[in-house]
C-alpha cells in the first residue's frame, strides 16, 4: 500500500463530486475543477450523480408546492 503522501492532490472524492455537481448545476464551476473532473473522474459517476440530483431537486420542489397548497387551502 502506498503512503498517503503519494496520493495525487487532484483525486476525485465523493465530496468533490457532490461539489462539482452543485457548481455545474448552477453554472459556477471553476475551470480548474472542471479539468480535475475530466482528468481524474469517471463520466458514469457524474451522470448518475446528476440524475440523482435532478430527481431529488424535482421531489423537493414538488414537496414545497404541496406544502404551500395545503397551507393555502387550510386558511379558508
Amino acid at each position: 500500500m502506498a503512503p498517503a503522501s503519494d496520493k495525487p492532490k487532484n483525486r476525485v472524492t465523493l465530496l468533490t463530486v457532490i461539489g462539482s455537481l452543485f457548481a455545474g448545476w448552477f453554472g459556477v464551476q471553476s475551470n480548474a475543477n472542471r479539468e480535475r473532473d475530466f482528468t481524474y473522474g469517471k463520466a458514469s459517476t457524474y451522470i448518475y450523480g446528476g440524475i440523482i440530483f435532478a430527481v431529488l431537486f424535482v421531489l423537493a420542489v414538488w414537496g414545497i408546492v404541496q406544502l404551500v397548497l395545503a397551507t393555502a387551502g387550510s386558511g379558508q
